[in-house]
């Protein structure tokens, strides 16, 4: 019986895992948007993040983080199990990823922003790059975890206003 269990929760994260990266396929995600990369030019991934985003009607999320920060895997597990927030976030922000790490600071682009009090912390910009907000993440937490609701107000709130009407 033990084994079986195990075998039938294995199965199920693989599912789990296979499912999330159907939905990055379907949402046809830049890598940007979904990894850490300490190798990635922040500026040239910025300059293409705010294209896309000024194309598409929606604001840049700037996420400051990298694989070492544990409440950064935090967050991507609380997305992950949380596909209606995953899905609500893509759809109204375009999601730069930015490094930062002992092998790469990132200092110029980092200097060229407000102060980071912790990590991860988010920026957003408008689809034309003008800074509109420095945000702690700390702040779409309630008692700890993060927060469905929280998540959602915060998506609402700061996605791009329709230029339409």
């Amino acid at each position: 019986m033990k084994i079986y269990t195990s075998v039938v929760l294995l199965l199920a994260s693989f599912m789990f895992v296979n499912i999330q990266a159907l939905a990055d396929s379907k949402l046809n995600l830049p890598s940007f948007s979904t990894e850490y990369n300490d190798k990635s030019d922040p500026f040239k991934d910025a300059v293409a993040a705010i294209k896309l985003a000024n194309e598409t009607n929606r604001n840049v999320l700037i996420e400051i983080g990298g694989t070492w920060c544990t409440w950064c895997h935090r967050m991507d597990a609380f997305l992950e199990k949380n596909p209606d927030v995953y899905q609500e976030l893509h759809s109204k922000f375009v999601v730069l990823k930015v490094s930062v790490s002992d092998f790469n600071e990132n200092e110029e682009f980092m200097n060229a922003l407000p102060p980071v009090l912790g990590y991860p912390h988010m920026y957003v910009s408008t689809g034309t790059g003008k800074m509109i907000l420095s945000k702690d993440t700390a702040e779409l937490q309630e008692d700890g975890r993060y927060s469905t609701k929280q998540w959602l107000e915060f998506i609402n709130t700061w996605q791009a206003k329709s230029s339409k009407g």
